[in-house]
């Protein structure tokens, strides 16, 4: 961690973003193309000078699984594409709760109930958000862990209640930039998902909200993506990177559009542009980066990430997550739920408790083949 890396381009960046200065588009683009080993150090003494030297992890619960009518192009949870997951209907609160109850075991700070659907409607199906609030009081009032929310599109009245309720963050990935969106999704618009941002916000939600990695976008989308996440306000910004779905569009060729470099400098570009935001690095890190890789993100800027399993695929053991963060010179957050960091790794050592991960399916035996968070 150095505030001089002897590169002109990266040191004049950082300079201006601890005086408080917003990089704009053309600086952005001028840091990506500066080599990765001036940038990530670079990158690294702003996530320490704005934050701390903690890794603040979050965990998922897919409560309901498969036939969104939505088509984006990289999810396996799509009516569009045949994929092969387990679909199923709202999981019972009492279930939800019991998967917040192993993500607050296993170090979780934030546990996100996510729906896979267009929108969770309160006046179209009245009882699934009777239940969905049900589940939130649960987790709200039986666990130590934040509760955040992906429930798609809202009305400001749903967000309002939401926020009541004691929502922390909500989240709704606006996956890429404005411009390249149209060749992810079309059965809706970028700005659907910047007005719910903006109900979220305005009923006093914060705001987690990020990019899918990998998707054939240019480095140029990758900027505009950060700088339109900037202008929207966002708390937490997850970097998934593309694990690419058998069945889907953007599973033809079986890799993400992206090197472990690019990951690199657009991690790091991303927290110079959000100095004080947790740029959090979650889906698809397992599968695009090899094992002996994964802290190198945490080394450039990273300080979040998501435990457990994904929507439709297993994760990698919350003990070996912790030992990622370890291994880039930080440790765990510990400040919305205390939990024994070597207890959660002796617990993962174990064969057996491997299966039972925080997040994903909330039965905890996720064993679909292709998934990426969405």
């Amino acid at each position: 961690m150095v505030d001089r890396t002897g590169n002109r381009t990266v040191d004049d960046a950082v300079a201006r973003v601890i005086d408080g200065e917003r990089l704009d588009r053309r600086d952005a683009l001028a840091l990506l193309a500066q080599p990765v080993e001036d940038l990530a150090p670079a990158a690294d003494y702003v996530r320490a000078y704005y934050g701390d030297d903690t890794v603040d992890a979050c965990s998922i619960v897919n409560a309901k699984a498969g036939n969104c009518a939505e088509d984006c192009g990289f999810c396996a949870q799509s009516v569009h594409f045949d994929t092969g997951i387990d679909n199923y209907g709202f999981l019972g609160p009492e279930e939800i709760l019991e998967a917040a109850k192993r993500a607050e075991r296993d170090g979780a700070q934030r546990f996100g109930i996510v729906v896979a659907e267009k929108g969770v409607s309160k006046e179209k199906r009245p009882d699934e958000w009777d239940e969905v609030i049900q589940a939130i009081r649960l987790v709200r009032d039986e666990t130590d862990v934040e509760v955040d929310a992906s429930l798609g599109i809202l009305t400001e009245e749903e967000a309002e209640i939401l926020a009541d309720e004691g929502i922390n963050h909500y989240n709704h990935n606006i996956e890429t930039s404005p411009n390249y969106f149209p060749e992810v999704v079309s059965t809706h618009e970028f700005e659907d998902r910047v007005k719910t941002l903006e109900r979220a916000k305005a009923a006093g939600m914060d705001l987690c909200a990020g990019v899918i990695l990998g998707m054939g976008e240019a480095p140029t989308d990758r900027v505009d993506a950060a700088l339109a996440l900037r202008d929207i306000g966002v708390s937490s910004l997850p970097v998934n990177i593309l694990n690419p779905v058998e069945g889907t569009p953007m599973g033809e060729d079986g890799t993400a559009d992206i090197s472990t470099e690019e990951i690199i400098e657009t991690i790091a570009v991303y927290r110079l542009l959000h100095p004080e935001a947790r740029v959090r690095l979650t889906g698809g890190r397992e599968v695009n980066l090899d094992a002996d890789e994964q802290h190198l993100p945490f080394e450039a800027g990273a300080d979040g990430m998501l435990t457990g399993d994904y929507l439709t695929t297993e994760g990698q053991s919350p003990g070996d997550d912790i030992e990622v963060v370890e291994r880039a010179g930080l440790e765990p957050n510990t400040d919305q739920n205390e939990f024994d960091p070597e207890a959660v790794k002796a617990r993962s050592s174990d064969d057996g408790a491997a299966v039972e991960t925080a997040a994903g399916s909330a039965t905890s035996n996720a064993s679909e083949p292709n998934a990426t968070d969405d």
